[in-house]
């Protein structure tokens, strides 16, 4: 499985200190993956609690296990849809997500049901990508692998659904958040200590495997062939590293 903590090490830090979660809270994390945010906050919130929230049954089973594995008893993770779960109105005291809520299909639904379980004025703080455009490891990947122009638009589920900050401050602000506030951060993504670790991380994307999913056996090896190169050139020495761009957002529950 991708590694997406070790992906993105950097913005979590980031993360976090925007977070700056203190002991007694009750912290909600939307689309928690495999738990590192919740666990975190987990930590930082004793004797508080944190609670994780994902679609996804594989990467709750590793939160679990790795909770448990770290001791902790004030976290806990559901499966669910965060537009329609039936959170404890009124519990959180404060709410997260790393680039896990880019994919509703109704994102005011969405934030709405989030802030009717967040304490009047309970902050949310987020990771979104920016566009398609201003991400290193999207561009350079995709040229590799294809050789083919970006599309120009994004589908409105895609990853950069809420690149766009006065979409995300209508759409929170039509869900009843206040207050909100968006900053650009600048950190790379990492994919591997060399190139052919990194290699065989990219071909776990699902991105990746769309893009050589129609190419026939000779095409695929020069696609290979080209992605090696790229990932030969963003190795660092310290590992292999593209340069993006998100928005943190800050928004408080009216």
């Amino acid at each position: 499985m991708f590694d997406y903590d070790a992906e993105l090490a950097r913005h979590h830090e980031r993360l976090m200190e925007a977070l700056d979660v203190r002991p007694g809270d009750r912290v909600l994390d939307i689309g928690c993956g495999t738990g590192r945010t919740t666990r975190d906050a987990a930590r930082a919130a004793s004797p508080g609690t944190a609670l994780g929230i994902d679609v996804s049954d594989p990467m709750l089973a590793r939160a679990r296990l790795r909770a448990e594995a770290e001791g902790l008893g004030n976290v806990d993770f559901v499966q669910g849809d965060a537009q329609s779960y039936a959170f404890p109105p009124e519990h959180f005291t404060l709410a997260v997500s790393r680039f896990g809520t880019m994919f509703f299909s109704d994102p005011v639904a969405a934030f709405t049901n989030i802030g009717r379980a967040l304490c009047p004025g309970a902050r949310f703080v987020q990771l979104v990508w920016q566009a398609a455009g201003r991400q290193e490891w999207h561009t350079a990947i995709r040229a590799a692998l294809t050789r083919g122009p970006a599309p120009s638009a994004p589908a409105a589920d895609a990853p950069f659904a809420l690149a766009d900050p006065h979409v995300v401050t209508e759409i929170l602000t039509a869900a009843g958040f206040t207050a909100v506030e968006v900053f650009d951060l600048r950190e790379p993504v990492y994919y591997g200590a060399d190139a052919e670790r990194a290699l065989a991380a990219v071909l776990q994307l699902r991105m990746a495997k769309e893009w050589v999913t129609d190419l026939d056996a000779a095409s695929a090896e020069r696609a290979l062939e080209r992605l090696r190169v790229t990932l030969d050139a963003h190795d660092t020495g310290d590992g292999v590293w593209f340069d993006s761009r998100a928005w943190l957002v800050v928004a408080r529950r009216s």
